[in-house]
Protein backbone atom coordinates (compact mmCIF):
# COMPACT_ATOMS: atom_id res chain seq x y z
CA UNK A 1 0.00 0.00 0.00
CA UNK A 2 1.67 3.35 -0.89
CA UNK A 3 1.99 5.79 1.33
CA UNK A 4 -0.37 8.72 1.31
CA UNK A 5 0.38 12.10 3.01
CA UNK A 6 -2.05 15.19 3.52
CA UNK A 7 -1.15 18.51 3.62
CA UNK A 8 0.12 19.91 7.40
CA UNK A 9 -2.25 22.12 9.51
CA UNK A 10 -1.70 23.05 12.93
CA UNK A 11 0.02 25.66 15.09
CA UNK A 12 3.26 23.24 14.83
CA UNK A 13 3.79 23.32 11.01
CA UNK A 14 7.54 23.56 10.00
CA UNK A 15 8.56 22.08 12.69
CA UNK A 16 10.51 18.97 12.08
CA UNK A 17 10.95 15.93 14.59
CA UNK A 18 12.96 12.65 14.55
CA UNK A 19 12.20 9.86 16.22
CA UNK A 20 13.98 6.55 17.10
CA UNK A 21 10.86 4.15 17.29
CA UNK A 22 9.97 2.78 20.69
CA UNK A 23 7.23 1.44 22.64
CA UNK A 24 4.29 3.66 24.86
CA UNK A 25 4.37 6.69 25.44
CA UNK A 26 7.21 8.34 23.15
CA UNK A 27 5.17 7.57 19.82
CA UNK A 28 2.06 8.51 21.15
CA UNK A 29 3.96 12.17 21.94
CA UNK A 30 5.49 12.22 18.46
CA UNK A 31 1.41 11.19 17.50
CA UNK A 32 0.20 14.77 19.11
CA UNK A 33 3.45 16.66 17.90
CA UNK A 34 2.36 15.17 14.43
CA UNK A 35 -1.07 15.99 14.69
CA UNK A 36 -0.59 19.94 15.56
CA UNK A 37 1.25 20.10 12.27
CA UNK A 38 4.58 18.99 12.83
CA UNK A 39 6.68 17.06 10.30
CA UNK A 40 7.81 13.46 11.90
CA UNK A 41 10.30 10.71 11.20
CA UNK A 42 10.72 7.59 12.82
CA UNK A 43 14.16 6.12 12.77
CA UNK A 44 13.17 2.34 12.83
CA UNK A 45 15.06 -0.81 12.49
CA UNK A 46 15.91 -2.55 9.34
CA UNK A 47 13.70 -4.93 7.99
CA UNK A 48 11.10 -4.51 10.62
CA UNK A 49 7.55 -4.70 10.13
CA UNK A 50 5.40 -1.63 10.00
CA UNK A 51 2.56 -2.29 11.32
CA UNK A 52 -0.13 -0.11 9.28
CA UNK A 53 -3.41 2.21 9.79
CA UNK A 54 -3.80 0.05 12.89
CA UNK A 55 -1.21 1.57 14.71
CA UNK A 56 -3.13 4.56 15.47
CA UNK A 57 -0.34 6.40 17.60
CA UNK A 58 1.94 5.74 14.96
CA UNK A 59 0.06 7.93 12.39
CA UNK A 60 1.03 11.44 10.58
CA UNK A 61 4.67 10.55 10.10
CA UNK A 62 7.38 8.60 7.56
CA UNK A 63 9.24 5.81 8.65
CA UNK A 64 13.14 5.44 7.49
CA UNK A 65 14.74 2.50 8.29
CA UNK A 66 18.70 2.74 9.05
CA UNK A 67 20.80 -0.09 10.86
CA UNK A 68 22.67 2.60 14.10
CA UNK A 69 25.96 0.23 14.17
CA UNK A 70 26.92 0.92 10.60
CA UNK A 71 28.50 4.36 10.12
CA UNK A 72 27.40 5.55 6.62
CA UNK A 73 23.78 4.77 7.70
CA UNK A 74 24.33 6.27 11.63
CA UNK A 75 26.01 9.54 9.68
CA UNK A 76 22.59 9.45 7.40
CA UNK A 77 21.06 9.80 10.58
CA UNK A 78 22.70 12.26 11.99
CA UNK A 79 22.17 14.35 9.13
CA UNK A 80 18.91 13.92 9.59
CA UNK A 81 19.01 14.98 13.22
CA UNK A 82 21.03 18.17 11.83
CA UNK A 83 18.36 19.14 10.03
CA UNK A 84 15.35 19.21 12.66
CA UNK A 85 14.46 20.95 15.25
CA UNK A 86 13.23 17.86 17.80
CA UNK A 87 14.74 14.68 18.24
CA UNK A 88 12.84 12.16 20.95
CA UNK A 89 14.41 8.87 21.95
CA UNK A 90 12.95 6.49 24.65
CA UNK A 91 15.78 4.36 24.79
CA UNK A 92 17.28 3.48 28.95
CA UNK A 93 19.67 6.02 29.33
CA UNK A 94 23.31 5.42 28.13
CA UNK A 95 21.86 4.15 25.06
CA UNK A 96 22.02 6.60 22.65
CA UNK A 97 25.22 7.25 23.66
CA UNK A 98 26.68 3.94 23.21
CA UNK A 99 25.22 4.51 19.41
CA UNK A 100 27.27 7.25 19.24
CA UNK A 101 23.92 9.62 19.04
CA UNK A 102 23.81 11.39 22.30
CA UNK A 103 23.66 15.02 23.00
CA UNK A 104 26.88 15.76 23.25
CA UNK A 105 27.55 14.94 19.47
CA UNK A 106 25.06 17.77 18.37
CA UNK A 107 26.17 20.25 21.35
CA UNK A 108 28.28 22.09 18.85
CA UNK A 109 27.06 21.25 14.99
CA UNK A 110 23.57 21.75 16.04
CA UNK A 111 23.23 23.82 19.43
CA UNK A 112 19.53 24.45 18.73
CA UNK A 113 18.47 20.81 18.98
CA UNK A 114 15.75 19.98 21.49
CA UNK A 115 16.66 16.68 22.28
CA UNK A 116 13.54 15.19 24.37
CA UNK A 117 14.15 11.90 26.37
CA UNK A 118 11.14 9.66 27.53
CA UNK A 119 12.18 7.02 29.98
CA UNK A 120 10.27 5.53 33.22
CA UNK A 121 12.58 6.19 35.75
CA UNK A 122 14.74 9.07 34.34
CA UNK A 123 18.26 9.34 33.32
CA UNK A 124 19.68 8.69 36.83
CA UNK A 125 18.75 7.98 39.65
CA UNK A 126 19.42 4.44 41.48
CA UNK A 127 16.39 2.93 39.58
CA UNK A 128 17.09 4.61 35.40
CA UNK A 129 18.89 1.23 34.72
CA UNK A 130 16.00 -0.97 35.71
CA UNK A 131 13.56 -2.32 33.25
CA UNK A 132 9.69 -1.47 34.43
CA UNK A 133 6.48 -0.31 32.96
CA UNK A 134 3.16 1.75 33.66
CA UNK A 135 2.31 -0.20 36.97
CA UNK A 136 5.70 0.21 38.27
CA UNK A 137 6.12 3.93 37.89
CA UNK A 138 2.38 4.85 39.33
CA UNK A 139 3.18 1.97 41.89
CA UNK A 140 6.43 3.84 42.83
CA UNK A 141 4.62 7.54 42.67
CA UNK A 142 1.46 6.89 45.25
CA UNK A 143 -0.88 7.00 42.64
CA UNK A 144 -1.84 2.99 42.18
CA UNK A 145 -2.12 2.70 46.22
CA UNK A 146 -5.07 5.57 45.80
CA UNK A 147 -6.92 4.07 43.15
CA UNK A 148 -9.04 1.42 44.25
CA UNK A 149 -12.23 0.04 46.60
CA UNK A 150 -12.45 0.22 50.17
CA UNK A 151 -10.95 -2.53 51.78
CA UNK A 152 -10.10 -4.25 48.59
CA UNK A 153 -6.55 -4.17 46.62
CA UNK A 154 -5.33 -1.45 44.36
CA UNK A 155 -6.37 -1.60 40.88
CA UNK A 156 -4.88 -0.49 37.72
CA UNK A 157 -6.31 2.59 35.90
CA UNK A 158 -5.33 0.81 32.39
CA UNK A 159 -1.76 2.70 31.65
CA UNK A 160 -3.18 5.98 31.24
CA UNK A 161 -1.71 7.58 34.06
CA UNK A 162 1.77 6.58 34.07
CA UNK A 163 2.76 6.35 30.49
CA UNK A 164 0.34 8.50 29.17
CA UNK A 165 -0.64 11.28 31.42
CA UNK A 166 2.73 11.19 33.16
CA UNK A 167 4.84 10.48 30.66
CA UNK A 168 3.46 11.38 26.83
CA UNK A 169 1.89 14.79 27.99
CA UNK A 170 4.59 15.96 29.78
CA UNK A 171 7.15 15.10 27.01
CA UNK A 172 5.38 17.13 24.67
CA UNK A 173 5.03 19.85 27.15
CA UNK A 174 8.59 19.97 27.83
CA UNK A 175 9.78 19.95 23.78
CA UNK A 176 6.66 22.81 23.56
CA UNK A 177 8.56 24.74 26.59
CA UNK A 178 11.79 24.00 24.91
CA UNK A 179 10.84 25.22 21.94
CA UNK A 180 9.50 28.39 23.46
CA UNK A 181 12.32 29.73 25.10
CA UNK A 182 14.91 28.52 22.28
CA UNK A 183 12.91 31.52 20.20
CA UNK A 184 14.90 33.73 23.17
CA UNK A 185 17.76 32.02 23.29
CA UNK A 186 18.46 30.51 20.17
CA UNK A 187 19.85 27.68 22.22
CA UNK A 188 17.87 24.29 22.52
CA UNK A 189 18.27 21.63 25.68
CA UNK A 190 17.87 18.28 26.62
CA UNK A 191 14.20 17.57 27.88
CA UNK A 192 14.14 14.65 30.69
CA UNK A 193 10.74 13.35 30.84
CA UNK A 194 10.38 10.50 33.53
CA UNK A 195 7.04 9.07 33.59
CA UNK A 196 7.72 8.56 37.84
CA UNK A 197 8.44 12.39 38.06
CA UNK A 198 5.38 13.29 35.77
CA UNK A 199 2.85 11.38 37.76
CA UNK A 200 4.09 12.41 41.05
CA UNK A 201 3.30 16.35 39.74
CA UNK A 202 -0.17 14.58 38.76
CA UNK A 203 -0.72 13.60 42.21
CA UNK A 204 -0.48 17.33 43.23
CA UNK A 205 -3.90 17.56 43.82
CA UNK A 206 -3.14 15.07 46.39
CA UNK A 207 -0.06 16.01 48.29
CA UNK A 208 -1.99 19.09 48.86
CA UNK A 209 -5.23 17.55 50.18
CA UNK A 210 -2.69 15.75 52.64
CA UNK A 211 -0.98 18.80 53.71
CA UNK A 212 -4.79 20.00 54.59
CA UNK A 213 -5.63 16.87 56.58
CA UNK A 214 -7.82 16.42 53.86
CA UNK A 215 -6.52 13.41 52.65
CA UNK A 216 -6.24 9.87 54.02
CA UNK A 217 -4.24 7.00 52.47
CA UNK A 218 -6.92 4.52 53.25
CA UNK A 219 -8.36 3.45 49.87
CA UNK A 220 -12.35 4.57 49.47
CA UNK A 221 -12.20 7.08 52.22
CA UNK A 222 -11.86 10.32 49.98
CA UNK A 223 -13.88 12.72 48.03
CA UNK A 224 -12.55 11.78 44.57
CA UNK A 225 -11.60 7.90 45.24
CA UNK A 226 -15.13 7.01 45.50
CA UNK A 227 -15.23 7.42 49.22
CA UNK A 228 -17.91 10.09 48.96
CA UNK A 229 -21.32 8.57 47.52
CA UNK A 230 -21.66 11.56 45.47
CA UNK A 231 -18.43 10.74 43.75
CA UNK A 232 -18.72 6.98 42.13
CA UNK A 233 -20.57 4.43 40.27
CA UNK A 234 -23.50 2.67 40.58
CA UNK A 235 -25.02 -0.64 38.66
CA UNK A 236 -28.31 -0.48 37.47
CA UNK A 237 -31.34 -2.21 36.94
CA UNK A 238 -30.01 -3.82 33.97
CA UNK A 239 -26.58 -4.48 35.49
CA UNK A 240 -24.69 -1.75 33.96
CA UNK A 241 -23.58 1.50 35.30
CA UNK A 242 -23.94 4.94 35.91
CA UNK A 243 -21.33 7.44 37.09
CA UNK A 244 -22.30 10.23 39.66
CA UNK A 245 -20.69 13.29 40.59
CA UNK A 246 -22.53 16.51 42.02
CA UNK A 247 -19.40 18.11 44.14
CA UNK A 248 -21.45 21.10 44.46
CA UNK A 249 -24.27 21.51 46.53
CA UNK A 250 -26.95 22.86 43.94
CA UNK A 251 -26.41 19.64 41.70
CA UNK A 252 -26.33 17.18 44.30
CA UNK A 253 -29.56 18.71 45.40
CA UNK A 254 -30.67 17.70 42.05
CA UNK A 255 -29.53 13.78 42.38
CA UNK A 256 -31.08 13.65 45.40
CA UNK A 257 -34.25 15.07 44.18
CA UNK A 258 -33.83 12.70 40.52
CA UNK A 259 -33.79 10.35 42.57
CA UNK A 260 -36.43 10.30 44.24
CA UNK A 261 -34.35 10.03 48.44
CA UNK A 262 -35.59 11.89 51.34
CA UNK A 263 -35.18 15.70 50.98
CA UNK A 264 -33.02 15.51 54.28
CA UNK A 265 -30.13 14.35 52.38
CA UNK A 266 -29.52 17.77 51.02
CA UNK A 267 -28.70 19.00 54.00
CA UNK A 268 -26.16 15.72 54.82
CA UNK A 269 -24.38 15.95 51.82
CA UNK A 270 -20.60 16.28 54.14
CA UNK A 271 -21.77 14.98 57.08
CA UNK A 272 -19.46 11.79 56.88
CA UNK A 273 -21.42 9.44 59.24
CA UNK A 274 -24.61 9.88 57.22
CA UNK A 275 -22.28 8.64 54.18
CA UNK A 276 -23.26 4.88 54.58
CA UNK A 277 -27.01 5.38 54.60
CA UNK A 278 -26.23 7.88 51.91
CA UNK A 279 -24.92 5.27 49.21
CA UNK A 280 -26.99 2.45 50.44
CA UNK A 281 -30.25 4.87 49.72
CA UNK A 282 -28.38 5.63 46.51
CA UNK A 283 -27.62 2.26 45.52
CA UNK A 284 -31.15 0.83 45.90
CA UNK A 285 -32.74 3.96 43.60
CA UNK A 286 -30.40 3.41 40.76
CA UNK A 287 -31.32 -0.35 40.80
CA UNK A 288 -34.92 0.85 40.25
CA UNK A 289 -34.16 1.88 36.29
CA UNK A 290 -31.86 0.99 33.54
CA UNK A 291 -28.54 2.57 32.72
CA UNK A 292 -30.62 4.22 29.77
CA UNK A 293 -33.35 4.99 31.68
CA UNK A 294 -31.16 6.93 34.12
CA UNK A 295 -29.38 8.67 31.70
CA UNK A 296 -32.76 9.88 29.97
CA UNK A 297 -34.17 10.94 33.18
CA UNK A 298 -31.13 13.15 33.90
CA UNK A 299 -29.83 14.08 30.45
CA UNK A 300 -31.26 17.10 30.68
CA UNK A 301 -29.96 18.34 34.75
CA UNK A 302 -26.83 19.41 36.12
CA UNK A 303 -26.96 16.83 38.40
CA UNK A 304 -24.03 15.45 36.87
CA UNK A 305 -24.96 11.79 36.29
CA UNK A 306 -24.00 9.77 32.57
CA UNK A 307 -24.03 6.83 31.97
CA UNK A 308 -20.20 4.44 31.87
CA UNK A 309 -19.77 3.48 28.64
CA UNK A 310 -17.96 0.97 26.79
CA UNK A 311 -15.30 2.13 23.99
CA UNK A 312 -17.21 1.12 21.37
CA UNK A 313 -20.16 3.03 22.96
CA UNK A 314 -18.16 6.47 23.32
CA UNK A 315 -17.76 6.19 19.68
CA UNK A 316 -21.65 6.69 18.66
CA UNK A 317 -22.53 8.81 21.74
CA UNK A 318 -24.16 12.02 20.35
CA UNK A 319 -21.76 14.63 21.98
CA UNK A 320 -18.67 12.68 20.44
CA UNK A 321 -20.66 12.65 17.32
CA UNK A 322 -21.65 16.15 17.10
CA UNK A 323 -17.96 17.23 17.82
CA UNK A 324 -16.33 14.81 15.44
CA UNK A 325 -14.52 13.65 17.81
CA UNK A 326 -13.71 9.93 16.69
CA UNK A 327 -12.80 10.04 13.02
CA UNK A 328 -11.96 7.43 10.33
CA UNK A 329 -8.63 7.25 8.46
CA UNK A 330 -8.03 4.74 5.89
CA UNK A 331 -11.01 2.34 7.49
CA UNK A 332 -9.76 2.73 11.09
CA UNK A 333 -11.61 4.57 14.01
CA UNK A 334 -9.57 6.60 16.21
CA UNK A 335 -9.85 10.12 17.99
CA UNK A 336 -9.23 13.24 16.25
CA UNK A 337 -6.68 14.99 17.03
CA UNK A 338 -6.78 17.37 20.66
CA UNK A 339 -6.64 20.19 21.71
CA UNK A 340 -8.59 22.35 19.23
CA UNK A 341 -6.98 25.48 17.40
CA UNK A 342 -9.82 28.11 16.12
CA UNK A 343 -6.83 29.25 13.22
CA UNK A 344 -4.39 26.79 12.78
CA UNK A 345 -6.48 23.23 13.15
CA UNK A 346 -4.98 20.00 13.53
CA UNK A 347 -5.63 17.22 11.21
CA UNK A 348 -4.08 13.81 10.97
CA UNK A 349 -1.38 13.67 8.48
CA UNK A 350 -2.19 10.15 7.34
CA UNK A 351 -2.13 6.64 8.67
CA UNK A 352 0.59 5.12 9.85
CA UNK A 353 2.46 3.64 6.84
CA UNK A 354 2.73 0.29 5.54
CA UNK A 355 6.05 0.73 4.13
CA UNK A 356 9.47 2.36 4.88
CA UNK A 357 10.51 5.86 3.03
CA UNK A 358 13.71 5.61 1.79
CA UNK A 359 16.39 7.89 3.44
CA UNK A 360 17.58 9.63 0.47
CA UNK A 361 14.04 10.84 -0.13
CA UNK A 362 13.55 12.54 3.14
CA UNK A 363 17.40 13.60 3.75
CA UNK A 364 16.45 15.63 0.25
CA UNK A 365 13.04 16.63 1.66
CA UNK A 366 14.35 18.30 4.36
CA UNK A 367 17.73 19.77 2.93
CA UNK A 368 19.66 17.80 4.66
CA UNK A 369 23.33 15.72 3.21
CA UNK A 370 25.84 14.13 4.64
CA UNK A 371 29.60 15.33 4.64
CA UNK A 372 32.41 13.43 5.96
CA UNK A 373 31.79 14.72 9.69
CA UNK A 374 28.62 13.95 9.32
CA UNK A 375 27.47 17.51 9.27
CA UNK A 376 24.44 18.99 7.28
CA UNK A 377 25.73 20.58 4.44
Amino acid sequence: MKETRQAAGGPLQGVRVVEFAGLGPAPFACMLLSDMGADVVTVDRPGQRLAGPRHIAGRGRRVVQADLKEAIQREQVVSLVQSADVLVEGFRPGVMERLGLGPEVFQDTHPGLVYARMTGWGQDGPLSQRAGHDINYIGLSGALHAIGPRGGAPVPPLNLVGDYGGGSLYLVVGVLAALLERQRSGVGQVVDAAITDGTLSLMTQFFAASARGQFTEARGNNLLDGGAPFYGVYETADARHVCVGPIEPPFFALLVEGLGLDDGFKDAQNDRARWPAMRSAMEAAFRQRTRDEWTTRFEHTDACVTPVLSLSEAQAHPHQRARQAVIDIDGVRQPAPAPRFSRTASRVQGAAPTEATAMAAVLAAWGASVSAGGHTA
